[in-house]
């Protein structure tokens, strides 16, 4: 799911664009604002250059608000008095969307770049047919290690974490459902269960790992490890990309006996107004070359398979970035749990993290 938190010099270009697109605006429609792209996503999560070449290709000026969460997006959305016309959430959350009626289905005759797509990130449980959404980015939760302090290839499975050579030294990224989710599988257990003995023989084994973890915390565990003040951390894989790019002697590493498997799609909320602009916008972006110059740039997974036959041979042939068949067949899709069973996940996550 996207994890990317705003970094700075996206935004000032984001900014620079988007005032440079409301003089035009101003110029071209006058205060109706029918050219326009009311987009609600997550921080930093397109190339800013992507969309300057799509308002100088269509004439449709892009608004962009950000969210940091997909709790957030769907309450906003909700609570209406907003005119979003895209907005970005991860699986579970498309269930939930559907659920409070909050999306509008996708009319597939406007659509031209669905042929580009693999056909294993379609048609899955939590969106059948991709009545409502389009694939955006992919990832998985994995785990980071730096060679200086770790010997190359002795991390590759969950319960390596619990080693004590490893004694504070690991960042934990601060996520019920995934912190949670990496000891329900180090268990071999599902990453949705609802068990509450299983939940708590989660949280048991969690308090195991306590002196091992130096800190949970959110964005900063890629200061930490990029500057070499962490050996080890559990984090998103574009958040793994970017630490990645940052420091040669970090690693990534996705345990083959399962972890999650997260999309991030692209929807239509039900306060959408401006469908010209959507669908040109929906089809630009499913594009080869503009998803493949995208996914340089954010550093997720793309789901736009002829895009990844355009990335540089050193991404597209990335293992850590994009597993083999094998370990995406023991992946894990969150799926949308009840307020009530997210309580169980909750509970015994900050037991954990008062024990810690």
């Amino acid at each position: 799911m996207k994890k990317l938190f705003s970094m700075i010099i996206g935004l000032f270009v984001i900014c620079g664009l988007l005032a440079f697109g409301a003089h035009r605006l101003q110029a071209s429609t006058g205060s109706n604002g029918s050219k326009v792209l009311n987009l609600y996503t997550w921080g930093d999560y397109i190339d800013p250059s992507l969309l300057t070449k799509f308002q100088k290709r269509t004439g449709y000026h892009v608004n962009v608000e950000t969210f940091d969460s997909n709790e957030a997006m769907f309450t906003k959305i909700k609570q209406g008095g907003t005119s979003y016309d895209l907005t970005v959430p991860s699986d579970y959350m498309i269930e939930k969307m559907k659920e409070a009626k909050l999306l509008l289905p996708l009319d597939k005759a406007k659509l031209t770049g669905m042929k580009n797509y693999d056909p294993r990130f379609l048609n899955l449980d939590f969106d059948r047919d991709n009545k409502y959404s389009v694939p955006y980015f992919w990832g998985t939760l994995g785990i980071i290690y730096n060679d200086k302090f770790v010997k190359p290839g002795s991390i590759q499975h969950w319960n390596d974490l619990w080693e004590k050579q490893y004694k504070n030294k690991i960042m934990l990224i601060d996520s019920a459902r995934d912190v949670m989710g990496f000891s329900l599988a180090s268990m071999g257990k599902s990453m949705n269960t609802t068990d509450p003995a299983t939940l708590l023989a989660a949280e048991n084994k969690l308090n195991r790992l306590a002196p091992n973890v130096k800190a949970v915390v959110a964005d900063e565990i890629k200061m930490y490890m990029s500057q070499n003040e962490a050996a080890v951390a559990v984090d998103w894989s574009g958040e793994a990309s970017e630490m990645l790019d940052n420091n040669s002697h970090l690693h990534y590493v996705v345990p083959s006996e399962g972890s999650n498997l997260w999309f991030d799609n692209l929807v239509i909320p039900k306060t959408a107004k401006h469908f010209k602009a959507i669908y040109a916008f929906l089809n630009f972006m499913s594009d080869p070359k503009n998803a493949a110059q995208n996914a340089e740039y954010i550093g997720y997974a793309t789901p736009n398979m002829k895009a990844k036959a355009l990335l540089p041979k050193a991404i597209r042939n990335d293992r850590q970035f994009y597993p083999d068949n094998k370990t995406i067949e023991h992946l894990q899709i969150y799926k949308n749990l009840s307020p009530e069973k997210v309580g169980l996940y909750n509970d015994r996550y900050l037991e954990f993290k008062m024990h810690h």
